[in-house]
């Protein structure tokens, strides 16, 4: 006969090994999503050393939280290099994309994720300058996001075309366009409306230095683009943003930057 603490004791070992059995099934049937990180702050900002930062990785970890079917994981990527990125199989998702965005050509399926940022413009704040200074950009220099496509340059990101047209001093960081138009060194730089938001607050004595524009270059209604063969329907992945909306969670996520939450058109 078995003591009982023998038993006992194989009791507790078989239903551990119960528990990582099913720890293990759960993991295996877990679907990898891919989802590509280009630097595009403050929705992924790429620090020098370390993990991605931003929204970007809040809402992967906030889809991770919500269920248990799927993980979404970022990769690695850049603003020129996620077209092929994406058409090579390297990444499931683009996140925060516009369609017009270079994607026409390439296959996709698009999910409206309901969220709106929008692209402004800032000068330096100086006596006599108003809101009129932002409506003949003319003769002006534009400091850009190289890569970027904005709605005033017909969304034509080559380098050389806003060189010669719009007098473009073209850079990898917000932070140092803005930082131009300070020195006087631009007369203009474009940033979303995110990022002024975030920079104010890590830069509050700015605040007084810097005149953002009513006038919009464009509307970042931002969608998701799956490519063909995702191990993720654009139905499923519309269904787990809607349960995010719907507990507030993406309010609470993108609020502060003054992102707007809607009721998306899919």
């Amino acid at each position: 006969m078995t003591p009982l603490p023998a038993l006992k004791a194989l009791s507790s070992l078989m239903m551990l090994a119960a528990l990582w059995l099913a720890g293990s099934a759960c993991a295996a049937e877990m679907v990898e999503v891919r989802i590509g990180a280009a630097h595009f702050p403050p929705y992924t900002v790429r620090p020098e050393q370390g993990a991605d930062t931003g929204l970007l990785p809040q809402l992967a970890e906030a889809l991770n939280q919500l269920q248990a079917g799927y993980r979404f994981v970022l990769v690695p990527t850049s603003i020129p290099r996620r077209f092929g990125d994406f058409q090579q199989g390297r990444t499931d998702m683009a996140i925060f994309e516009n369609p017009q965005w270079g994607w026409q050509q390439i296959p996709h399926t698009v999910v409206d994720m309901g969220l709106e940022d929008a692209e402004i413009f800032v000068a330096h704040r100086q006596a006599g300058r108003d809101q009129h200074y932002f409506d003949d950009l003319k003769g002006k220099r534009l400091a850009l996001f190289n890569g970027y496509h904005y709605a005033f340059a017909d969304f034509n990101p080559d380098p050389e075309y806003l060189k010669k047209t719009f007098r473009a001093i073209l850079s990898y960081s917000h932070d140092s366009n803005l930082s131009m138009v300070q020195r006087e060194r631009a007369d203009i730089a474009l940033v979303t409306r995110s990022y002024l938001s975030d920079y104010l607050k890590r830069n509050p004595a700015k605040g007084s230095e810097l005149l953002a524009s009513d006038r919009v270059d464009q509307v970042y209604h931002h969608y998701a683009l799956l490519r063909p063969g995702a191990p993720i329907r654009a139905e499923v992945f519309t269904q787990l943003m809607q349960r995010l909306r719907d507990s507030g969670e993406l309010a609470a996520l993108f609020g502060p930057y003054r992102i707007t939450v809607q009721t998306p058109n899919n």
